[in-house]
């Protein structure tokens, strides 16, 4: 196999382009990104056979802040019969010795306003297509989330993609994508943001123990409280700091304090933070400095924070900051865990999380 396939936000394929190219090369993976403006994909093309089975092995999805899914493409289909996909299908996976066995499947297409109409097909689809793979013996008998996934992806009616993704270096979302339904009592979308950050850097089996109830969190650039909300809701205590209003039902709860000021000049009276966030509009240099010095003056545990991306050199930005970052972590002799995605509720920004594995005093 020699092509891999990424899923990326819409408009955001330079991005994702520029980042597997540059992550394979330290692979010592060699070839070139084939990609077109608001298509939600791109396809790297490796140079030698086997290298896209090597980097849906050795490259870190995690580790990648622009795709939104990995897999490595056994075969492309550009004209299926429209009144029989799955034979074409079947005929040519017949063809690919190195297709793994596989456990699941997940027909799919990249997020783009085009595709909406496109995934009623492979929902309806999905159904018929892994009775056909069962048959053929490429898909399990018994649904397996620890063997490899089978992925369809449709990138038009009658042109798909099909290959394969690891269980343990892919996304576990259809698409790439959490799907969480905003709650009726938040006071702004943007809940959503931290409600899906803590899905993507946070194990499900850590939620006890990372996010439990008592902790204490801040929020700077807190108003109107989106992101408190998510705190609030998991039975934290709050310092939302913002020199506007938080929503009244936050204040009622008798777990949010309220700070109106600068969330740059800020410190907590007590040092018993365990969370951090933020998603203030600002410089994102400036940002990932605030951070780094919260953590380094072990005034928190844990940070999510969004930086604001610039119109152009988005990529070679969000290098340049979150390499300043673990710099200036890294000369303070701070120990820490740090990832960086372009989240499904992001636009022109990306979410960092950094959890501080080093004992530090507060000072």
């Amino acid at each position: 196999m020699k092509q891999l396939m990424l899923y990326c936000r819409s408009g955001f394929e330079k991005e994702c382009a520029g980042e597997i190219q540059d992550r394979a090369t330290q692979l010592e993976v060699f070839g070139f990104p084939r990609l077109k403006k608001n298509t939600g994909y791109v396809l790297f093309e490796c140079y030698q056979d086997g290298d896209a089975q090597k980097l849906v092995k050795e490259l870190d999805f995690k580790s990648l802040i622009f795709a939104r899914q990995i897999f490595a493409v056994a075969a492309e289909i550009q004209e299926l019969p429209r009144e029989d996909r799955i034979s074409p299908i079947l005929h040519d996976l017949s063809f690919v010795d190195s297709m793994p066995r596989c456990g699941d499947i997940r027909i799919e297409t990249p997020d783009t306003n085009e595709a909406k109409e496109l995934l009623k097909f492979c929902r309806k689809f999905t159904v018929p297509m892994r009775q056909a793979l069962r048959g053929k013996g490429i898909l399990l008998g018994k649904d397996n989330p620890k063997k490899p996934v089978l992925h369809i992806c449709f990138v038009g009616p009658t042109h798909c993609f099909i290959g394969y993704s690891l269980p343990n270096n892919n996304s576990q979302f259809f698409m790439g994508i959490p799907r969480l339904k905003f709650p009726a009592d938040a006071p702004s979308r943007s809940t959503l943001k931290l409600e899906e950050a803590f899905h993507v850097f946070i194990p499900r089996e850590e939620w006890d123990e990372r996010l439990a109830p008592g902790m204490w969190g801040v929020d700077l650039g807190a108003c109107p409280g989106g992101w408190t909300y998510q705190l609030v809701k998991r039975s934290m205590f709050v310092h939302s700091v913002d020199n506007g209003m938080m929503a009244d039902s936050l204040m009622e709860t008798g777990q949010v304090k309220h700070h109106q000021e600068d969330g740059f000049k800020f410190e907590p009276a007590r040092k018993n933070v365990t969370w951090l966030v933020c998603d203030m509009i600002e410089k994102p240099s400036r940002v990932a400095q605030l951070m780094g010095e919260w953590i380094i003056s072990g005034w928190a545990k844990e940070a999510i924070f969004n930086l604001k991306l610039p119109m152009k050199g988005r990529y070679d930005e969000v290098l340049e900051d979150i390499e300043n970052l673990k710099v200036f972590l890294k000369e303070h002799d701070v120990k820490f865990k740090l990832q960086a995605k372009h989240l499904y509720h992001d636009r022109e920004e990306i979410t960092v999380h950094v959890q501080c594995l080093s004992n530090i005093s507060p000072h």
